[in-house]
């Protein structure tokens, strides 16, 4: 049966910064404009992937860094919302946009609907510092961190820690302004610690993590709409078989795979910060101690979420904008077996996998079907355009982001 949308209320993707490959977004105007929503969104330039999609009604071009001032950025928003004339849904899909919606809810309630939630829990979920406390008090199981203040904490850490290790950023908001590092980095070596350290400043803004052998783990991933009582109305999970860069960046090729045991520790996590609205979370499984440790809490639309839809049709997005509009979201088991791959980073991410040897045993030997992230055949156009920009910008940056963390000696990409 078709899903019983409303199709007065549109849907807005609100992005801040530089990627304008971003399939995710691409996928969310595709989910809802299938079903007959009005679709608009934020874009860097005309001529982007989710630009050129015919379910797009419009894209408000607005280039913008991710660091400007939130006044600004509420500005701009408003300005949107009274150019688009009706209360419309907010999607975000990233960091920058789910905080600053969450944190100036009374600003925007009057022209954009979005899930009610505490307006400081998605900066603390997003930060790798408030997650780590969020999990220690309430019991869910992470890989142990230190969050060093000086380059004297990191130099006591690095006498005592057993390398390998991983740092990453300690706050998402730092990583376009000032990262200490681009994107999860494995540490091999005392002197490969100290010597990336001193590029840290006075006070590193790095989470120092315990590194989990990719020999003994397993990624898997959860995403989720909950309401605004924290209850799951969509939930789905799956098994990560690639990601670019290798194990440790973006999902490249995933399965949608059955997992009860997750099911239950995401949904009663969710419940116990009282989170509302769409999540991605990424975990891993160490088989050494038989325990899934969460690596990251995202607090909206993860660019993947395509892998999963129920039997019923409904993925997080359309979860969200049936739950807003006052619909009824219907149950539905999730297609188990489904894969998802990204093309433009598949390949090399495959290349990459099988030179190390990697394998994910919880991976179906076939997929029941295939979820492509930017080829559809009712929508070309954004895949075609993806193309066009990945030639020469995209695959220098591809490169970049592999040269960057493997860069220093002793450090690699985890």
């Amino acid at each position: 049966m078709p899903l019983d949308a409303d199709r007065d209320v549109p849907g807005l993707i609100v992005k801040f910064g530089d990627y304008p490959l971003h399939h995710g977004g691409v996928g969310a105007i595709r989910s809802l404009g299938r079903m007959g929503v009005p679709m608009y969104a934020i874009t860097e330039d005309a001529y982007t992937p989710a630009a050129s999609s015919r379910y797009l009604e419009r894209a408000f071009v607005w280039p913008t860094t991710g660091a400007e001032e939130p006044d600004h950025l509420v500005e701009g928003l408003l300005r949107i919302g009274r150019r688009i004339g009706r209360p419309t849904v907010l999607i975000p899909t990233d960091e920058e946009a789910a905080v600053l919606i969450a944190e100036h809810q009374d600003a925007l309630g009057d022209r954009f609907l979005f899930p009610r939630v505490d307006p400081v829990l998605p900066r603390r979920l997003a930060s790798k510092q408030g997650l780590h406390e969020l999990c220690a008090e309430h019991g869910i199981p992470s890989p142990a961190a230190a969050f060093p203040q000086s380059y004297d904490d990191i130099a006591d850490f690095a006498e005592k820690a057993r390398f390998p290790i991983v740092a990453k950023n300690r706050e998402a908001f730092v990583r376009r302004s000032r990262p200490a590092v681009n994107g999860t980095t494995k540490i091999a070596t005392r002197e490969g610690l100290l010597a990336l350290a001193r590029d840290w400043g006075t006070r590193p803004g790095v989470i120092l993590q315990e590194y989990l052998p990719r020999e003994d783990a397993e990624d898997w991933i959860v995403h989720a709409y909950a309401d605004a009582d924290a209850n799951p109305l969509a939930l789905f999970t799956g098994v990560k078989v690639r990601s670019w860069p290798p194990h440790a960046g973006m999902t490249a090729n995933a399965y949608v795979v059955d997992n009860p045991e997750l099911a239950d520790l995401a949904a009663r996590f969710v419940k116990q910060i009282g989170f509302s609205g769409v999540i991605d979370l990424d975990l891993r499984f160490d088989r050494r101690d038989g325990r899934y440790k969460l690596l990251d809490f995202n607090p909206r639309m993860g660019a993947q979420f395509r892998l999963f839809e129920s039997e019923s049709g409904v993925d997080v997005v359309r979860a969200m904008h049936l739950d807003l509009t006052g619909r009824r979201v219907p149950e539905g088991e999730q297609r188990a077996g489904q894969r998802y791959v990204v093309e433009n980073i598949d390949l090399p991410a495959l290349l990459a996998y099988r030179r190390s040897g990697y394998t994910t045993p919880h991976a179906p030997g076939r997929p029941s079907g295939t979820e492509l992230a930017w080829l559809a055949g009712d929508d070309p156009l954004p895949f075609v355009t993806m193309l066009a920009r990945l030639v020469r910008p995209g695959a220098k940056h591809l490169y970049e982001l592999w040269r960057t963390n493997r860069r220093g000696s002793g450090t690699s990409t985890n």
